[in-house]
């Protein structure tokens, strides 16, 4: 389980402090899915950034399954159990995804082993399996093998920025039923950042925030409505 507590976080520009994340709490169950959403500039992908341990709170307390993570880095909070995805995901110039996956898994996965991870992320393992990670993958293929990661590491906690940013329809797609499984068949909590209406329909609870606040946190039957409003589309695109 994951609790944050009046989580907050600012920046200084141009002389002046600003608000970024402000007094956020929030707690998520073992297994729970939550959809962290908002306008552009509410601290949804900087949140996900203080949980994982790139940024650091001026104030308030991250708990994992009761044990506090204030004070660990990145590296460390992985190592607690924090799994995060980047909205732009890594190139590895001279590494390859099947080296990747056995880091991720911490053992040396065999060829099955990790072919079987990729299929999981609907890619044909035979084309991949020997790829390196650089240049000559698109971005939704570089998505899918760094959820492919995410699923050999087995996290308690699982935070993706934005997967769907950067990517085409058919991958989109492809996305949606690959967090599906993972809500179906993992006992780990899933974090995602997003705005769109497919991927929240998904979620057990949607968080919304805005100025850095937390304005309305439910299930999504109760929240998606609202957001969605008369015009069935996000409010966020209609530029509320």
């Amino acid at each position: 389980m994951l609790e944050l507590k009046d989580i907050s976080f600012r920046v200084s520009e141009e002389g002046r402090e600003k608000d970024i994340v402000k007094n956020v709490s929030l707690t998520v169950d073992e297994g729970e899915f939550i959809v962290i959403t908002g306008p552009n500039g509410s601290g949804k992908s900087t949140l996900a950034k203080l949980i994982a341990g790139i940024e650091t709170p001026i104030g308030g307390e991250i708990w994992l399954d009761g044990k506090s993570l204030n004070g660990l880095d990145i590296t460390e909070r992985a190592k607690a159990g924090v799994g995060f995805a980047f909205q732009q995901p890594v190139r590895f110039k001279g590494i390859y995804v099947h080296d990747l996956l056995s880091l991720a898994a911490g053992r040396d996965l065999n060829c099955e082993e990790a072919c079987g991870y990729l299929s999981e992320v609907g890619l044909c393992a035979k084309d991949y399996i020997d790829r390196e990670v650089n240049a000559s993958l698109s971005g939704g293929e570089l998505k899918r093998i760094e959820i492919a990661l995410l699923i050999a590491r087995q996290p308690r906690l699982s935070l993706f920025d934005e997967p769907e940013a950067g990517i085409d329809l058919w991958s989109f797609q492809n996305l949606i039923r690959v967090f599906e499984r993972m809500r179906a068949e993992s006992n780990a909590s899933i974090i995602l950042i997003s705005h769109q209406e497919r991927i929240m329909e998904i979620a057990d609870r949607i968080v919304v925030l805005n100025a850095g606040e937390v304005a309305q946190i439910g299930r999504r039957e109760e929240v998606l409505p609202g957001l969605l409003g008369e015009a069935g589309t996000c409010a966020f695109y209609r530029g509320a």
